[in-house]
């Protein structure tokens, strides 16, 4: 029996999102939900409230409010730490020399500016899987559609960046 699927929450942020879906897709993620947000400061405020007061909090709240993200709820046997590992280390510049191959390696401007965001453990992927898709149910979708996914019984709906049971 095949590894039970795990979830993770991705964020694309403003400054990529065609290469970062194709990585996606690429390293056999499905993609259970998908939408794109314009967030405005209360809600930057809001989701990233644990960095309140430190140095670059700011500069994180301007940037994510800029223009448009990408959510993505992902599935795949290690979610978190392949989604992670795909996205590279959070500190940019240096990123761009030791892991050039990652995301932020390859598209990270600055360490607020560093492309896209991840869970860092399954009940802070439930609380912010929960913050931008308030209705999926991790329950419901385990029971459901988890086994259907991870049997490979769906396709991806390209033009919302989801995969759809077959």
């Amino acid at each position: 029996m095949k590894n039970i699927l795990k979830i993770t929450l991705a964020i694309l942020k403003p400054d990529v999102v065609k290469e970062i879906r194709h990585r996606i897709l690429k390293a056999g993620f499905y993609v259970v939900q998908s939408r794109s947000v314009n967030l405005s400061h209360q809600q930057v405020e809001d989701f990233y409230s644990e960095h309140a007061g430190r140095f670059f909090h700011q500069r994180l709240v301007t940037f994510m409010k800029s223009g448009p993200i990408h959510v993505h709820i992902l599935a795949h046997p290690e979610a978190i730490q392949l989604w992670r590992q795909i996205m590279g280390p959070t500190k940019s510049f240096s990123t761009q020399f030791e892991f050039p191959d990652t995301i932020r390696g390859s598209y990270g401007l600055t360490d607020t500016r560093n492309c896209t965001h991840g869970s860092d453990s399954f009940s802070s992927a439930l609380r912010e899987i929960k913050y931008f898709f308030p209705n999926f149910s991790y329950e419901e979708w385990s029971e459901k559609h988890e086994p259907l996914l991870r049997k490979g019984e769906c396709i991806i709906d390209y033009s919302t960046f989801t995969h759809k049971i077959k």
